[in-house]
């Protein structure tokens, strides 16, 4: 395996549980972490054929509301990063990937049509249309893995690709507020003003809601109380309605 392309692909191993990954970090803890005065103009999104191609997907199959969040993801984990991971290298552009794609799986077409989880299956159709469109083959599965792993939030030991992480650590702080204090208020504002949440909390608190009910099996179901069962109600989607950070802009 190249360790150029293990880098470039953003397959860097990184701690995965957040508290080991920001224990005694310089700029992230304490009352008062570095909040570089980024806006959403400081965060160009990536454009080449793959990137069309699959945007071109995606405006299809989700709705406003999921595409919108997706690009939020984007905006910050890329500014998550340059702050206080500035030394992390991957290529813009898979990551983009796996931020347009992460959520695939809650589309129609896909979330009642399939037995597996929606981020597996997600992870599968993205894979598969990375290829199709010309991606290369560590591109798609660097997408894939993170993808597939994106809601492993209470994994604690072990590792995680660099990609994967950051678009953990963006997608927890656009759907509960985990860390907001990590980027600046200037660039919230201006990311929700490009890229409207309308109603994005509740819209994807139903949305995990939905996917419990059809499949109670789904990883999802490890945000709940052990044994869920329809009609107890959803932790995960009560703390996405509980996003009080964002709750000024929904």
């Amino acid at each position: 395996m190249s360790t150029d392309a293990v880098t470039f692909y953003g397959f860097t191993a990184v701690p995965r549980d957040p508290e080991v990954l920001f224990k005694d970090h310089p700029t992230a803890m304490g009352p008062h972490p570095k909040q570089d005065p980024f806006t959403v103009v400081d965060f160009p999104l990536p454009d080449s054929k793959v990137v069309q191609e699959v945007k071109a997907f995606v405006k299809k199959e989700l709705d406003e509301q999921t595409y919108n969040h997706s690009h939020r993801v984007y905006v910050y984990g890329t500014a998550l990063v340059k702050t206080h991971f500035p030394g992390w290298s991957y290529d813009n552009e898979t990551y983009y990937l796996a931020c347009l794609l992460h959520d695939i799986g809650t589309a129609d077409r896909f979330l009642a049509t399939t037995k597996m989880s929606f981020e597996f299956k997600g992870a599968i159709v993205a894979r598969d249309l990375i290829l199709s469109v010309g991606g290369v083959e560590d591109q798609a599965d660097s997408v894939c893995d993170a993808i597939v792993r994106h809601q492993d939030i209470f994994v604690k030991g072990g590792n995680i690709t660099m990609i994967g992480q950051v678009l953990q650590l963006a997608t927890i702080l656009d759907n509960v507020g985990i860390r907001a204090n990590l980027i600046s208020p200037d660039l919230i504002k201006t990311t929700v003003a490009a890229y409207p949440r309308n109603g994005w909390s509740e819209h994807f608190a139903r949305v995990v809601e939905k996917e419990l009910a059809l499949k109670p099996w789904c990883h999802t179901s490890t945000f709940e109380v052990p044994g869920w069962k329809h009609g107890v109600q959803s932790n995960f989607a009560t703390d996405v309605r509980g996003n009080d950070v964002m709750r000024p802009f929904d």
